[in-house]
């Protein structure tokens, strides 16, 4: 479902570049989870942008579904990433003008789906990560854990063929973190998701089909 085949990308500094993925080639079946640790600064955010097609490798290509991300004009990049992504991130990402239903909800909305349907949907999904009596609160008022649950719920509810993780429990104590890590993959796994999690914590990467290690802008597998 998704190839990475021969994908490089740099970056300038100053009057040099910086290499951060060297020749990157990997398949990743539909409906696995796969983890990719590294150490700060390896790129492991850089790979996540060219496979959501928020950036655009120097060369190589990304393929998904046999689509080449890199080929798509900007406005078919934002409708794939509308309809086909999910994204849940280390520092949730909530807007702290809406509450927890509205910010599940703008995701549908964004994609043309009515209100009733969209809160429908919203709502079983938030019973579903237990937020239910939390409808109407402002995000700002929830604890870490819930903010991420809020977080979770707005980044499947539009049944995203592919689930991006970027350090999701990097913000969360770790009872916090070993109580979101089997709610992620149950509900990736109740929706077919295919899962790509970036992680520096071990324990959470372990439980993935398979593990990867970013190293020197390679992806090879952990030992």
């Amino acid at each position: 479902m998704l190839i990475l085949d021969s994908v490089s990308r740099s970056f300038g500094e100053g009057v040099h570049r910086r290499s951060v993925l060297d020749r990157v080639s990997v398949s990743i079946e539909a409906g696995t989870e796969t983890a990719i640790i590294g150490r700060s600064g390896s790129g492991k955010s850089t790979l996540l942008n060219l496979i959501s097609g928020i950036d655009r490798p120097d060369s190589g290509r990304v393929l998904f579904d046999g689509v080449d991300l890199g080929a798509l004009a900007e406005p078919a990049r934002t409708v794939f990433r509308r309809r086909k992504v999910g994204f849940v991130y280390q520092f949730f990402n909530l807007l702290p003008t809406l509450n927890v239903e509205e910010n599940v909800r703008l995701v549908l909305s964004l994609d043309g789906v009515g209100a009733a349907e969209g809160r429908r949907r919203s709502r079983a999904l938030l019973e579903r990560v237990g937020l239910g009596d939390r409808l109407g609160d402002p995000v700002d008022v929830l604890s870490g854990g819930e903010q991420q649950r809020v977080a979770l719920a707005r980044a499947l509810v539009h049944d995203p063929t592919l689930l991006l993780a970027d350090e999701p429990t990097g913000n969360l104590d770790e009872v916090t973190a070993a109580q979101l890590a089997p709610l992620l993959r149950a509900l990736a796994r109740e929706r077919g998701a295919t899962v790509l999690l970036v992680t520096h914590d071990r324990q959470f990467a372990a439980g993935a089909d398979r593990c990867l290690v970013l190293r020197d802008g390679q992806l090879v597998p952990q030992t």
